[in-house]
């Protein structure tokens, strides 16, 4: 069984929300990371765990970001991380399925994730890479992120589908 860490110097994690349904908001987290056991260069049978510190939240307006770190939405005093483990990996050829739970706040939920396996390389230090691209949506409700107010044409604030987007690194550590 090989093991396999992020590479967080080539990894980013980023999620997209509809504000007033008329634009798209972007945000990342900055500080997270993952795991991952697999006993062959398909991943079909990978286990990942993933962790990402919600206090790193950034849509790059602090105001909006101490709003999301509050009670309204994931109240990182009583839930500071959110945390992902697969539960089955399919491969479609070139792509793939990721099934797994996600856990925000206390409730965790089954999600899917799909996207590409770019392959691997060797790095100037003589680490072997393995890079990933995935994507996946989220209804945030739930979560139990429910805060919304309506707009000024009766839509609300905030959309509920999440989009989000994966693009990692992961380094094979050496036997």
């Amino acid at each position: 069984m090989a093991n396999f860490i992020l590479d967080p110097l080539h990894s980013d994690i980023s999620f997209k929300i509809k504000h007033l349904m008329i634009s798209t908001v972007n945000g990342t987290f900055k500080e997270f990371d993952a795991k991952m056991e697999s006993s062959n260069e398909d991943f079909t049978d990978a286990k990942i765990t993933f962790e990402t510190n919600v206090d790193s939240i950034s849509t790059n307006i602090t105001d909006r970001d101490n709003h999301l770190k509050s009670k309204d939405f994931f109240d990182i005093e009583n839930y500071p991380k959110i945390s992902f483990y697969s539960t089955n990996v399919i491969k479609n050829q070139d792509n793939y399925t990721i099934i797994g739970m996600l856990k925000i706040r206390d409730i965790e939920k089954e999600v899917s994730l799909t996207g590409l396996y770019n392959g691997n390389d060797v790095d100037a230090y003589g680490q072997t890479k393995y890079g990933f691209e995935l994507e996946g949506k989220i209804n945030r409700d739930d979560f139990n992120l429910t805060f919304n107010i309506a707009g000024g044409k009766g839509s609300a604030l905030i959309g509920n589908e999440v989009r989000l987007f994966i693009s990692i690194q992961m380094m094979k550590l050496n036997d």
